[in-house]
């Protein structure tokens, strides 16, 4: 299950995401749908209530680079998506040991992204790698400033919740 807070036209929503292979339970502001998921590439997707079908395109976004584009209806959205989680503590994602910061995957999902190599220098708040789940990409940024000891995975990686992804000192 995925716990979002997702912003549109200045607006705040909650959504609870839960899918099991092709179907999808949400839950945005209260109101529940039971949909099926037809991935059909490139960012193209067919949602289905009951007898009606949803043509959806979802893609990042030019103008804003941490919203998604999604086109519904023929309306276009510009939608934030932030985790609710990782707002709650500058330290969410990561563990800290003796001056060791390990970034901890989120939640199962891949890796597109490594920004960093191993031996970089980096701030705190530095984007270090973008892990997608559910077609919403999360960017794992260093939790204190240091230096980069290991990248545990690079593009392309399918990761579990929990699974270290990087070390930092």
């Amino acid at each position: 299950m995925i716990k979002l807070r997702a912003e549109v036209a200045g607006k705040d929503h909650q959504l609870t995401i839960q899918q099991h292979e092709s179907l999808v339970s949400a839950e945005v502001d209260g109101r529940s749908y039971k949909l099926e998921l037809r991935d059909l590439g490139a960012g193209e997707y067919l949602l289905m209530d009951g007898n009606t079908v949803y043509n959806c395109r979802v893609e990042d976004s030019l103008s804003h680079p941490d919203h998604i584009e999604v086109t519904l209806r023929g309306l276009n959205y510009a939608i934030k998506l932030t985790d609710p989680k990782r707002l709650r503590s500058a330290q969410s994602g990561a563990e800290h040991d003796k001056g060791t910061a390990r970034i901890l995957a989120p939640m199962p999902g891949k890796v597109v992204r490594v920004l960093v190599k191993a031996g970089a220098e980096v701030d705190a708040g530095a984007g270090i790698l973008v892990v997608e789940a559910m077609k919403m990409q999360n960017e794992m940024k260093a939790p204190k400033a240091g230096h980069v000891v290991s990248i545990n995975v690079q593009a392309g990686s399918t990761v579990n919740a929990g699974d270290v992804l990087a070390v930092i000192e």
